[in-house]
């Protein structure tokens, strides 16, 4: 098996990939990357929550103009994640036309190869796929 390194700290990899928040313990506010207060209510302690890799298409876009590296057009997202939360993330497995992605689209969490280093480990990033 090819080691692998999430793209980002709040995704957790292995048998069930999912996203990881920190919740505020005071407001229960989620936020995906490490705080030192909560912008919601300025309390100080968090606690680790597993997110839902299922949720709903809020709003989109598709992006026609990227770095030359990255191809287009691609649908980026905002994902009304079951349970709590809120991630934006591309769509794969959709065709980037609007017609295409109708706002409350059910989708779920997947993961896919981002790119390998010399030593091979492989970058692993997220994004979220038709359910």
């Amino acid at each position: 098996m090819t080691d692998q390194l999430p793209y980002v700290g709040y995704l957790e990899l292995g048998d069930d990939p999912h996203l990881v928040a920190q919740e505020c313990r005071s407001c229960g506010a989620l936020f995906l990357d490490r705080r030192n207060a909560c912008a919601s209510c300025g309390a100080t302690e968090f606690t680790t929550r597993q997110l839902s890799g299922d949720g709903t298409v809020r709003a989109f876009t598709i992006v026609h103009r990227a770095t030359p590296d990255v191809q287009v057009p691609y649908v980026s997202a905002i994902v009304d994640l079951d349970g709590g939360g809120v991630v934006k993330a591309n769509l794969v497995g959709v065709e980037p036309v609007p017609d295409q992605v109708p706002l409350g689209m059910r989708v779920t969490l997947t993961t896919f190869a981002v790119g390998t280093d010399s030593d091979g480990v492989e970058a692993v990033g997220f994004g979220y796929r038709p359910a």
